[in-house]
């Protein structure tokens, strides 16, 4: 309990540096820089391989994957504008990612060269709706960077197994599949109850006896999609994604939104980033230079490879927004750790690349709110 007490404490640095309207960082961002000082490189107050702290966190990671999805306006018909431009876009950055994730590879000599393909590739919804959603993504460029963010998103799990290991791919392919199935269910049913007009009447029973009944609904199908997606090896990234997909098709009420804000931006977010924090050893790459340069690299390949959809139009800002990166590194880390894929240091040199990359989502941030005049 003390150990997430101090997870907690540290979670409060996300707001403090926050609130000053001249930075506005996101607030993941004090969040996981506090993990890093009481984590493995700093202090070692907490052991991110405690089990408690790691369920915890999964369970945060999939609620912060389903507020992000659920941002998306599925139900807004200017989202037809943005398909086709979207999906440019993400196969724009997808095919200049690969010579790039070749070239770095061949650079540093890991031989992971797909792997870092697929990481200069991804985008992370978690870091960009909410930027977006503050200026009312309405515009033909803002839809399109959402729906480039969520096919980078669902597009690198799916590869992701086969460039780390060939011989799962296929299995994993299945399980991503398995989970959107599973996910187009949950809507398909939960739809009906509204048609037959259960929905309206558990909103207002658990309205008027404060039962918390969507609250509850809610957090079935996303922990149960969350449970299959881990049954399959996939992601639980995946599974909260599709489960907020399935919110935005249907509708968000506001007090269904007001709880699921309570539960993530209040516990189980904070937890999720600043464990993330913690789990990273940047020691490691002092004492190894070349994943040091490695880190490097992909930071500025990933700004590289998504700066180039400027040359489709797309403004640079949203272009370089859309280069946050967050999931698939935590993704890529975890299964290369658990089947011992990856170098010496090589973890930790992705995930000081995804944690560089949210300093650059500030950036693109705060250049976006310069160039529409957001105060």
């Amino acid at each position: 309990m003390f150990a997430l007490t101090l997870i907690l404490l540290a979670g409060l640095a996300g707001p403090l540096l926050a609130t000053p309207t001249r930075w506005r960082l996101p607030i993941v961002v004090g969040e996981i820089l506090l993990g890093v000082l009481i984590g493995r490189t700093g202090v070692g107050w907490v052991h991110p391989e405690d089990p408690v702290l790691t369920f915890l966190a999964s369970l945060g990671f999939a609620l912060v994957m389903l507020i992000a999805g659920s941002h998306v306006p599925l139900r807004n018909p200017a989202m037809r504008a943005g398909l086709r431009r979207g999906a440019l876009l993400a196969g724009l950055v997808g095919v200049l990612a690969v010579p790039a994730g070749l070239g770095i590879a061949a650079l540093v000599g890991t031989g992971h060269g797909l792997v870092y393909a697929v990481l200069l590739a991804s985008s992370s919804a978690a870091l960009v709706m909410p930027v977006l959603d503050e200026h009312e993504p309405t515009t033909s460029a803002a839809l399109a960077t959402i729906v480039h963010v969520a096919i980078a998103d669902t597009v690198c799990i799916i590869v992701l197994p086969l460039a780390e290991e060939p011989a799962r791919a296929g299995p994993a392919a299945l399980g991503v599949l398995a989970v959107i199935a599973a996910g187009g269910l949950w809507y398909v049913g939960m739809r009906r109850l509204g048609v037959l007009g259960v929905r309206s009447r558990l909103h207002r029973l658990s309205k008027a006896r404060d039962f918390g009944l969507e609250l509850r609904i809610e957090l079935i199908g996303l922990f149960g999609l969350a449970g299959l997606a881990q049954l399959l090896g996939v992601s639980v990234m995946l599974a909260g994604f599709v489960s907020g997909l399935a919110l935005a098709a249907q509708g968000e009420p506001r007090r269904l939104a007001r709880q699921l804000f309570a539960v993530a931006d209040g516990f189980l977010g904070p937890v999720f980033f600043v464990w993330l924090g913690a789990s990273l050893d940047l020691r490691e790459l002092g004492d190894r230079p070349l994943m040091l340069a490695l880190a490097g690299l992909l930071v500025l390949g990933t700004v590289a490879v998504h700066a180039a959809a400027r040359l489709a139009g797309q403004p640079l800002p949203l272009a370089v927004l859309a280069g946050a990166q967050l999931g698939v590194p935590v993704s890529a880390v975890t299964i290369g750790t658990d089947q011992h894929l990856l170098a010496p240091g090589e973890a930790g040199a992705i995930l000081a690349a995804a944690l560089i990359s949210v300093g650059v989502t500030a950036l693109a941030a705060f250049r976006l709110r310069a160039a529409t005049g957001t105060t």
